[in-house]
């Protein structure tokens, strides 16, 4: 969950309706308002197609404005451009801290590092079949649909942790930020951590099935993780496993 956004950030949300699930909507707007405020709200698609209707009837519920492309030519419309277009209007003349692009679309990978390199943040939304590098290009990326969800229910620690252990990024990325974040004792309080990770790239624990770092730290018997006083407060810190 992010923890450093005012909850007075614009957002601007930016739909690729032909490569997203219409069905997912309240999970998006509800994700984004944790972040600030959704000021720009546009679904772009060829609106004449009827595998768009999903997206029609959530339109006015949800204040989308729909944007209009037609297709150049059988199959191929222009609605990838007409996004990259309006994102970069928006980013020279809109006062907007974060973008949320939603699509599988590998294509808006370019977009995203244009955006970051100007200082934004982007938070991508897409199915299990987004390519890899549109996912690590964005500063958060969630996933939408149920076959990545389905990994989540892997509360017995037994299960769970050989396979989060067999994933190696996963691995490295979380004993270096512990390790970075450290102090004399070895424990590294948490926010630090979760911060020094998502300064590192695109990274959720809920997608590795965890609502909270600290669930999935807990889940994996390489880490130790327990509650330390600091100050008038208790927080949670975790350490390497001797």
């Amino acid at each position: 969950m992010p923890s450093t956004q005012s909850t007075s950030d614009n957002i601007a949300l930016l739909i690729d309706a032909d490569n997203a699930p219409a069905a997912k909507i309240d999970f998006i707007i509800a994700e984004l308002a944790t972040y600030g405020v959704v000021s720009i709200r546009r679904a772009y698609g060829n609106w004449k197609k009827t595998t768009l209707s999903g997206w029609e009837k959530v339109l006015h519920e949800y204040a989308i404005q729909p944007v209009q492309h037609f297709d150049i030519i059988k199959g191929k419309n222009a609605s990838d451009m007409g996004l990259l277009i309006e994102a970069m209007d928006i980013l020279y003349t809109k006062d907007v801290s974060t973008f949320c692009l939603v699509s599988s679309d590998c294509d808006f990978t370019p977009l995203v590092l244009r955006l970051r390199a100007d200082g934004k943040q982007v938070i991508g939304f897409g199915d299990s079949k987004t390519p890899a590098p549109f996912v690590a290009s964005c500063s958060r990326f969630l996933y939408l649909d149920d076959q990545k969800k389905s990994k989540e229910p892997e509360k017995d620690k037994t299960t769970a942790a050989p396979n989060l252990k067999g994933d190696t990024k996963l691995m490295n990325t979380l004993r270096s930020a512990v390790t970075a974040c450290a102090e004399e004792d070895s424990w590294a309080y948490l926010g630090p951590v979760g911060q020094h990770i998502q300064n590192q790239g695109s990274f959720d624990s809920r997608n590795y099935g965890y609502s909270k770092l600290s669930e999935l730290f807990a889940a994996i018997d390489t880490f130790e993780i327990k509650k330390r006083k600091n100050g008038t407060a208790s927080r949670f810190s975790v350490r390497i496993k001797k």
